[in-house]
This record gives structure tokens, sequence and C-alpha cells, in this order.
């Protein structure tokens, strides 16, 4: 998403962009294919958007995707056995706007609530530095119970940044709280795709090609060289030239693409530095219908979310509802480190067992198939001081750029973020071109009600 969203950017500005994707499909992490064991199209994970990634919907109005994204206003808290809390915003302006349906869950008692309520209060007015401190540290020290950061941060913050508590900085755990669940009730909306992602990013593609550009499937980059005025890049054993390149890979393959120079140690060293966080998504096709949930937050249990495939992929919808009311729902485990060494076997009974704690119609149901997708290197680790490490566009190299979620974008290893860095790549290639000097990014979502106070 990192390149794609510098080549369209970079393709609108004029430039001739060739791409290249050393898969056979476009979206990288965020993508899809014919699982080969199902024969089914599956997401290699499933991905959300909130309202305030306005680079991202800013990217999918370029691309002409944006009605392919339904929204949601209510999420639904589900204990073992079945019992549902709802959040869902108010008329009361921001950060209140959830505070009714807040007190009135039932997953958490008074004690958690309060203490819930004394640290956004701390966390509203600005983002803490990043003193080294984890953020399950500065629970403890703001005084939150064990149920409040079980069954209320743990629940935000592990699905968000895919790492867990005691890894993750303070910064980072602030930003997701304070952008998603108190700047504004728009902020919090959470839209899903509602076709494969991979159909969702081709049209990316379609958007460079009728621009000049061109996509290169299968084509990996393998080195690069500079030389006066250009650079080269060698891809499938083949060298060609460029006017410039932006490397839009994970920090990993980048560090193995850096010439042996005292130029690139630098870079290396501050690649050397980053660590990655799995997930794993489990697919499951059921006889019948399990449940009338399209989504759901999992509690007290190793699966964290329940995604209804069926209902919201648009295709599935309409084949379920004219051949029956089968259910394909996604299970995903971010953070799932315990599930790596396991097999597909010992996954799959996991998730049915815990399936049939939650939904009522599991365990009646009879399990057509499934599947087990691990990202085993699916995002890098938000832990305390890695920002500074985090590299800009700009490298040793002058014609040479960075993207990806993990270089300094400001924000954490979401689709939003792949954006912004493939804007902020497009900006830097464009200012040194002399042919831009406004940015491509566009302004984050303003704050509402109260929140206006701490901008």
């Amino acid at each position: 998403m990192a390149g794609l969203a510098a080549g369209c950017a970079l393709a609108e500005a004029g430039f001739r962009v060739s791409l290249f994707e050393r898969r056979p499909y476009l979206g990288g992490r965020a993508s899809s294919y014919q699982h080969p064991g199902t024969g089914e199209i599956v997401d290699n994970c499933q991905h959300v958007l909130l309202g305030c990634c306005t680079n991202l919907l800013d990217f999918y109005r370029r691309a002409g995707v944006q009605d392919k994204i339904r929204w949601y206003e209510k999420l639904t808290f589900l204990e073992p056995g079945g019992r549902a809390s709802v959040i869902a915003p108010s008329a009361l302006p921001a950060p209140l706007h959830t505070a009714p349906s807040f007190l009135r869950a039932d997953c958490l008692n008074f004690r958690d609530k309060l203490a819930i309520s004394r640290a956004l209060a701390v966390l509203a007015p600005s983002i803490p530095a990043d003193g080294g401190e984890s953020f399950l540290d500065w629970l403890k020290r703001h005084g939150q119970t064990a149920q409040a950061i079980e069954r209320f941060w743990k629940t935000i913050l592990v699905s968000a940044l895919n790492e867990d508590l005691d890894q993750t900085s303070v910064p980072y755990a602030a930003q997701v709280v304070r952008e998603s669940f108190l700047k504004s009730a728009a902020a919090g909306r959470m839209g899903i795709p509602t076709v494969p992602l991979t159909e969702l990013y081709s049209t990316a593609g379609d958007y460079i090609r009728a621009r000049g550009g061109e996509i290169q499937f299968r084509a990996s980059v393998e080195s690069f060289r500079t030389v006066p005025f250009a650079v080269n890049v060698t891809t499938n054993g083949q060298e060609e030239k460029f006017d410039y390149l932006v490397l839009a890979v994970p920090f990993d393959a980048l560090g193995r693409m850096l010439p042996d120079t005292a130029s690139a140690k630098p870079l290396a060293a501050a690649l050397g530095q980053f660590s990655t966080s799995p997930i794993t998504g489990i697919h499951l096709w059921f006889d019948r219908q399990i449940t009338d949930l399209d989504h759901a937050v999992l509690l007290d249990r190793t699966i964290q979310w329940m995604f209804h495939k069926s209902r919201i992929i648009a295709a599935r919808a309409n084949e379920a509802h004219e051949n029956g009311n089968g259910s394909y729902i996604e299970l995903v485990v971010s953070c799932s480190r315990s599930l790596v060494e396991k097999s597909k076997a010992e996954i799959v009974e996991m998730a049915m067992r815990e399936a049939q704690e939650f939904f009522p119609g599991a365990p009646d149901a009879t399990l057509l198939k499934s599947t087990v997708i691990k990202e085993v290197h699916a995002t890098y680790s938000p832990r305390p001081g890695i920002d500074q490490y985090r590299p800009k566009p700009g490298t040793a190299w002058p014609r040479v750029f960075l993207a990806g979620d993990w270089t300094a974008t400001g924000w954490p290893a979401t689709m939003e973020g792949a954006v912004r860095s493939g804007y902020l790549a497009a900006d830097a290639v464009a200012r040194f071109q002399g042919t831009k000097s406004a940015s491509f990014l566009v302004p984050d979502l303003a704050p509402s009600g109260f929140m206006k106070l701490f901008r």
C-alpha cells in the first residue's frame, strides 16, 4: 500500500511510474488470493479502517473505491456465554459521545469504568512523550484495575497496534485512544471493505496505468546503485535506469538491499533495532448461520475479533441470500506469538471451542472447511523508544527514498500509516524534482466538541 500510494501520488503529479511487485497481485500484506486448500478467495488478514484515517480515505477516493467500504457506528463486546455490551456514539459532544453506552456496558464494573475514565481524562489533552515506559506500566501507575486492562485497554490496543501492552510505547497507545475513541464520533467509525482486498487495491494499479505508468508483477527489486543523475535498479537479474527510486518494502527486506558502504551503515544500524509481531487469521466455513452479528470483539479468550465475511463481503452476502444461510467467518488473533508454532489442526480446534462459547448457532453447526493464515512478520513492534529509529523518506542517496508503515509517519503500523508513508515519499521526490511544493498529505480529522480545546 505504501508503494501504491506513492505511485498514485507521483502519477497524478506527472511522473511516469514503474511499479515492481514481487507477488502476482497488488496489496502486499493487505491482499487476497485464491486459497489452494479451500478454493476460496481469502484475505491474508482482516483489515479495517477508522474515520480518522484521512489519508487512507483520500487514497480510496483517488482509486475510486470509497463506495466499497461499509461503515459501522457500533462495537459489540461479547463475553464467553454470549452476553453483549454495545459501545456506540450519542448526541453528547466529544469526548463524551460514547459515555452513555460505556456506562451501561455490562462487561465492566463500576470500579473498572471509574479507573478507565480517570485515565482517559489524562490522555485527552495531549499525547505523552516516550519516556521509555511501557503502556502497561503507565496503566498500572494510573490505577487501572486488572479487568479494565484486560477487557478495555488490551481489547482496543492489542488489535490496533498488534503488540502486547508491556511491549507498547505510551505515545503509540495514547494516539490510538485519542484519535479513535476521544476525538469525535466520526473518528471512531469503523470501516470494513466489502470486496476482497486485492480487488480493492487493483484499482490503484489501474490509476497508475491510466497516467502512463506500468505495473510489473513477480518482479523483485534485488539491489540498487546510484549513478550521476539516476539510479540503476536490478530486478530479477536485469538492471534498469530510473530518475528516482522509492523503496516501499519491509525493513528486513530493505536491509538485504543496502549496499555494503559506509553511507549505508547508519540506516542499516537503525533497521537492526526493529522487530516484528505476528497476526493469525482463522477462516471457518459452516453449513448454517452461527450469529447475526457482522463483527464482534471477543473477551477473555485467545481470539479477539470475529468478522462475519458472508455478511460483510457483498458478493458472499448475495450468494448466501440466494443459496442458503451458511456462515463464513474470520477470527483474528493479533500479536499471536503463542500460535506461530501450533499446527493448523490445533488452531482450528481452539477456534471452534471458543466460537461455541460466544455464538449461539456454533454448537449445532457443521464445519465444512477451514484454513489458517499466519502473517509471522505482520507489523513492526511499537515498543518504547522505537520512534527514534524510524527513518524519514530521504536517504544518504539523493535520488533514493523510503516508504513503508515502519518509516517516520507519525502513525503506527496501519493502512493509514502505510499510505502516509507513500505520500511523504512522493512529496520528497516531487520537491527534489522541483515540480511540487504542496504536500500530498491531507489534514488530520478535526476534533469536535470539547476536544477542540486540545488542538
